[in-house]
């Protein structure tokens, strides 16, 4: 069969059931850390079907709507146990798919999948089908592209659990049925798609002779305004949850090399982590003055944010880094990226609990970066507060809000004077310090720091007893003790000392 052949007639499937993998990919179990000995499944409801061109909703509320780009059967009779040498007659055809789901809301079905991924649209497929009868279900190969940039590539000679197994195992127990759409895994290299983001999927067959493709299933991200209820399932996350999302990843926009066979560099800003109250009550005890000097123990002093002016000097700061990046205003680029639901509004509605938003604004100071309404977005979202080298607009109304603010100065200018929102949730230079998403960003009178996540227990550990220490040594000079020996302290204070922390 050519390719001028291909199965088009989609409005033709009219699936009974939608059947989905959890696990199949080498690439994507190593990502998990774990490789399943057996398949296992999920249902998706028909209704999530969609096609080609189609707008997936994200849920208002939500963040963490992740695509997987994965290679969809099509069965073509009715199958109760079939075997896995004859399973691949039971096939009609084969195209893309993309098995979207919201991670905000993975929790509250325990592994069933329903809401998380049951959405309407939630599942398109398309544009065209390929006859199985033309195609090696061994010699397939499924990519996926993020805004025209290439995140997911493999094939299907390595699965851990072959197509023909996949259906033979599920007919054991359950009838399949003309139109019913088997979707067999995603690859790594799945991660977050955000409103205003396009995903593309393409399955087909390199080694064939008629090079034949399912062509790009494309679909446009956007974003929900319609509340979830009180009376159900609410978006949560934990910082696991973010994790699996990214795919251990956070630098969301940057090129993202494919390796099919390969983890993600396991870099700090990669693992999971999570800034807890108990953890966020500990930095609080101690001053940036000692987190600072413990950071200079470990060989990093450039680590601070410098120049900046906080909204709130009495309040501290604490949370976890996201990223938003300016560029030099250009007037084209403007009109491209400026308006809209730009990279800025985006950052701030991505905000949740405990975040902080760091602005890399160039020290430029000649307009602002912020006003009163993304201030006051930011706080409803709980965010912990924002840190700008950049200009700050309405100034007395973000005071007013009392969400902790820094910033290089007040400006009345608007955005676009001086700057096009650009990117967000990647590595950005902000008053001279590196700052990556997730890093600790701590704040008070003294200045902000930015913590690497991967030392923050032991550091503040360290910070708590140079504290008691610096208390010590303070009640004896207050006692008229001389600084000699004592700061810092030789090996007879330190004997002293510790019969001080005995007591």
């Amino acid at each position: 069969m050519t390719q001028s052949s291909r199965m088009d007639a989609l409005a033709e499937v009219s699936p009974g059931k939608i059947i989905a993998v959890h696990l199949n990919y080498p690439s994507r179990a190593e990502q998990r850390g774990r490789t399943p000995e057996l398949p296992s499944y999920f249902l998706k409801p028909t209704t999530s079907l969609s096609g080609s061109g189609r707008a997936v909703e994200r849920p208002a509320g939500c963040e963490l709507l992740a695509f997987e780009g994965e290679i969809a059967l099509i069965i073509g009779e009715r199958t109760r146990r079939v075997s896995p040498e004859n399973a691949w007659e039971v096939v009609a055809g084969v195209t893309a798919s993309n098995d979207f789901g919201v991670y905000d809301l993975r929790y509250a079905d325990k592994g069933s999948n329903l809401r998380s991924k049951g959405a309407d649209g939630f599942t398109p497929i398309g544009p065209h089908v390929l006859s199985a009868d033309d195609i090696d279900p061994k010699a397939l190969r499924v990519r996926t592209w993020l805004n025209g940039q290439l995140v997911q590539c493999d094939t299907t000679d390595t699965l851990l659990f072959p197509f023909t197994q996949l259906i033979a195992d599920l007919s054991q127990l359950i009838t399949l049925e003309p139109g019913d759409i088997i979707l067999t895994g995603t690859p790594a290299g799945a991660s977050v798609a955000r409103p205003g983001d396009t995903v593309e999927v393409e399955v087909d067959a390199p080694g064939h002779p008629e090079q034949l493709t399912t062509g790009r299933l494309r679909n446009t991200i956007t974003q929900g305004n319609i509340e979830l209820g009180y009376y159900g399932a609410r978006p949560k996350m934990s910082e696991s949850e973010r994790a699996d999302a990214w795919g251990h990843r956070v630098d969301a926009t940057a090129p993202i090399p494919v390796v099919p066979t390969s983890t993600p560099p396991d870099t700090q800003a990669d693992r999971p982590f999570a800034l807890t109250d108990e953890l966020v009550a500990k930095i609080n005890s101690v001053g940036t003055a000692t987190l600072s000097s413990q950071l200079r123990r470990r060989g990093l002093n450039n680590v601070s944010i410098d120049g900046l002016s906080p909204t709130q000097p009495g309040k501290r700061l604490v949370g976890r880094a996201h990223t938003l990046r300016f560029v030099p205003n250009r007037e084209d680029l403007f009109t491209s990226h400026g308006g809209g639901y730009n990279a800025q509004k985006r950052a701030f509605d991505a905000l949740g609990p405990g975040d902080v938003l760091v602005v890399e604004a160039r020290g430029e100071t000649g307009t602002g970066t912020v006003g009163d309404i993304l201030a006051l977005r930011a706080q409803v979202r709980g965010a912990a507060g924002i840190v700008t080298d950049g200009g700050v607009r309405d100034v007395d109304a973000v005071t007013a809000i009392g969400l902790p603010t820094y910033h290089a100065g007040a400006h009345p200018a608007v955005l676009g004077r001086r700057h096009v929102p650009w990117d967000t949730d990647l590595t950005i230079a902000c008053g001279g310090a590196t700052v990556q998403p997730g890093d600790v960003i701590v704040g008070d009178g003294d200045g902000v720091l930015v913590i690497p996540p991967g030392l923050i227990d032991e550091l503040v550990s360290d910070a708590i007893e140079q504290e008691r220490q610096e208390q010590f040594i303070a009640e004896q000079v207050a006692a008229g003790v001389g600084i000699d020996g004592l700061y810092p302290m030789n090996n007879q204070w330190r004997a002293k000392y510790q019969e001080w922390c005995d007591r």
